[in-house]
């Protein structure tokens, strides 16, 4: 079993920055991507963004590009999510995901665990 645990959320005002963090624990000895995505109320859960286990490869929503940088570092098992230039659209909860293959996915079903999530709310 693996455990994610999100935090960082918090209540910013539009145009500021927040810098999301995703710690992984229990069974992580293998290889894995690991990927953000976000639900808004009433909204379905959508992709943010996906970083390879190489860190070489990352994806990213069209509606975050330019703004948000995913990273990680394997040494601390943790997956960072820096969101600069925040929108108000942007609030949500943010989940951390992981997905059992080396290589960064884009949808939901790829990801095999997943975190409880952390707010992200933006004032206009």
């Amino acid at each position: 079993q693996v455990q994610l645990v999100e935090s960082g959320g918090g209540l910013v005002q539009a145009g500021g920055s927040l810098r999301l963090s995703c710690v992984a624990s229990g069974r992580t000895s293998s290889m894995y991507a690991m990927g953000w995505f976000r639900q808004a109320p009433g909204k379905e859960r959508e992709f943010v963004a996906a970083i390879s286990w190489s860190g070489g490869t990352t994806y990213y929503a069209d509606s975050v590009k330019g703004r948000f940088t995913i990273s990680r570092d394997n040494a601390k098992n943790t997956v960072y999510l820096q969101m600069n230039s925040l929108k108000f659209d942007d609030t949500a909860v943010y989940y951390c995901a992981l997905d059992l293959s080396a290589d960064a996915r884009t949808t939901i079903k790829s990801y095999d665990y997943w975190g409880q999530g952390t707010q992200v709310t933006v004032s206009s």
